[in-house]
């Protein structure tokens, strides 16, 4: 896989240092090098956010280390901040930013081009077409940035992050996890020095910019012909496949690894003799752009084509490849044959897991607002239970970013008074970035209720540790950070915690923190603390703890719809006579269904084994 590939150029280039939060399709990169950091001697970590990430990384970068920090791609719109400034000051061991981008938001919130940040903060792009250039350039990314001191990124896309080819093995070169950390002015950015640094920081781009000009196999050019197609990143495999289907074809292929700086004098030199270019590129028209400022700034007279025949949204399909080429060639392109395929697939809408506790969270912070005939505004975040936007449940008007709800609550709670901000984030991103928004709420007397999910885990991105959860990415043991002592800590005065499980008692504390917020005009949080049902669940299995097993009563049950409609178990199918019926393969023994029953119709029929209980703390 390309990420794996990733993990394994940074110990071949003695990487020592590496932090990273999760996201698609990042993720994979720091999860390999956890499972063998301790085998060969570095560190890694799972970092409470992006921009955390990067300073550490940095920090480990200024004592010597080797480091690196990996995160999707909205995850740079964190650390950009920290990004802008280490431009500025350089760094000392090589230092590499790793950014999965995702095209057509496959697992995103929006679609955006990381690669515009080397643009604006002088720091240079390496974009990888396929696992094996994914392990190279990460080689070579860490030896540039240690040659320039300058840190260096590498952009990479879900094709190339998530693709699994054949990789040629280097050796490993032993790790670099430090040394001694010398002052030095360039380091404190204040005025005076950061104007000194900005004309290095210029200075050093043109030197970075001559070296991307000879870079040899990453910065290449194969065939030849009067028109010329320029490709970046995975751009390069799809354009390399269609000039193999239609044969003999008399062009040139400019491959581009190293983008940015723009490599000017090399691709001045590989367009000559060349009367028409293509630039393939995914997402955004970066190399476009530029090719056409450096091509009117020494006023030749070519014919550019980009994003008018590639197109501007989504993933850089084969497809769209194809059709591109072919127009600019002049060949007669037929769009691909869709077949018929006389298959019913059964409407499966976006839905929580069986057992989730988020489901009855939301399951019960309806009974709480219904009970208390508040006009709620949900304010949702990036995780899991953004699936409270979907029925049944309908409890997320305004999903924007990581820790985004309790910033908007904050406004919320000013300009609509006549309603009740419900702010809703997980257990990670309130760590992530949920905590400055709970302290503005505070600071500003901003009357919401903050509602923190804490399943114990990063979940969506496949159950990675955070503060919370009392253990590291390298799996030794560690401080569990307490929400309510953080809450409490800022100066929350009302701070309840429910097991979401007893929908009862989670009504009536929500219901209680919610009176607090309209009479005391004054923010509350509450935490709903139950584990991820699918790590529950495995762990039971791993432990050979027998996992309950509920049933419906055919008698008793009076097919009222509740357990399937209002709650929306998708372990509970409807029968023909709308009753209900409890699929055994799917149902996780969490019990809810059976609270939930008026009619007591629901019943367990297998006990939980001992330890069963723990397993869901």
């Amino acid at each position: 896989m390309g990420n794996e590939a990733v993990a394994r150029g940074f110990l071949e280039a003695g990487g020592g240092f590496a932090a990273g939060y999760p996201g698609t399709p990042s993720t994979e990169v720091i999860e390999t090098l956890a499972d063998v950091a301790k085998e060969v001697g570095i560190y890694v970590e799972w970092s409470s956010n992006e921009k955390v990430a990067v300073e550490a990384a940095y920090g480990a970068s200024l004592a010597g280390a080797r480091s690196m920090a990996t995160m999707k791609h909205v995850g740079l719109n964190v650390a950009a901040d920290a990004l802008m400034s280490i431009a500025y000051t350089g760094v000392r061991g090589g230092m590499l930013v790793f950014v999965a981008n995702d095209p057509s938001m496959w697992s995103s919130q929006n679609e955006q081009d990381d690669r515009y940040y080397g643009l604006i903060s002088y720091v240079p792009v390496l974009t990888p077409s396929d696992p094996q250039e994914a392990k190279d350039l990460t080689v070579l990314g860490l030896d540039l940035s240690e040659k320039f001191s300058h840190p260096f990124i590498m952009v990479s896309t879900t094709r190339v992050s998530h693709a699994r080819g054949p990789v040629v093995l280097g050796s490993m070169r032993p790790p670099r996890t430090g040394g001694k950390f010398e002052r030095a002015r360039g380091l404190t950015l204040v005025p005076g020095v950061a104007r000194e640094q900005r004309e290095k920081l210029v200075s050093k781009w043109e030197d970075i910019r001559k070296t991307f000009n000879g870079l040899g196999q990453f910065n290449r050019v194969e065939g030849d012909g009067d028109v010329a197609i320029v490709s970046d990143g995975i751009a390069y495999s799809h354009v390399k496949e269609v000039l193999s289907e239609v044969g003999d074809v008399k062009a040139k292929l400019v491959k581009l690894s190293a983008p940015l700086p723009f490599p000017k004098g090399f691709m001045l030199d590989a367009l000559s003799g060349v009367r028409r270019v293509l630039v393939v590129e995914e997402l955004e028209p970066v190399v476009e752009g530029q090719l056409k400022q450096a091509l009117a700034e020494e006023r030749l007279q070519l014919e550019v084509h980009g994003k008018d025949l590639v197109g501007l949204v989504g993933e850089l399909t084969l497809d769209r490849v194809r059709r591109a080429v072919r127009r600019f060639l002049g060949i007669p392109y037929e769009e691909s044959k869709l077949y018929n395929v006389d298959l019913q697939v059964p409407p499966r809408p976006p839905t929580f897991c069986p057992g989730c506790p988020h489901r009855a969270t939301f399951y019960a912070l309806r009974r709480a607002v219904n009970r208390r005939r508040v006009k709620a505004i949900y304010s949702g975040d990036i995780g899991c239970y953004s699936l409270g936007l979907y029925e049944p449940f309908r409890e997320q008007d305004i999903i924007i970013e990581m820790g985004g709800s309790i910033g908007t609550a904050n406004g919320l709670a000013r300009a609509a008074r006549e309603q009740v901000p419900i702010a809703i984030i997980g257990d990670s991103t309130f760590f992530h970035a949920g905590i400055p928004g709970l302290v503005n709420a505070i600071y500003n007397r901003a009357p919401m209720l903050l509602l923190v999910l804490d399943n114990r885990t990063t979940a969506m991105t496949g159950e990675q540790p955070d503060p919370g959860s009392g253990v590291t990415a390298m799996g030794d043991e560690a401080p569990v950070i307490s929400i309510e002592a953080i809450a409490r800590g800022v100066g929350v005065e009302k701070v309840v915690t429910f097991d979401p499980f007893d929908i009862e008692g989670a009504t009536n504390a929500l219901a209680d923190a919610i009176d607090y917020v309209v009479s005391e005009r004054r923010p509350a949080v509450a935490v709903a603390r139950r584990a991820c049902a699918l790590e529950a669940v495995r762990k039971a299995r791993k432990q050979k703890i027998q996992v309950p097993l509920y049933q419906v009563v055919e008698d008793k049950c009076t097919a009222c719809g509740i357990c399937y409609n209002a709650f929306s178990c998708p372990a509970i199918l409807v029968k023909d006579d709308k009753k209900a019926w409890i699929d055994p393969s799917l149902c996780t023994g969490c019990g809810v269904c059976a609270e939930i029953c008026p009619y007591k119709a629901i019943v367990k029929v297998v006990q939980e084994g001992k330890g069963w209980g723990e397993v869901w703390m």
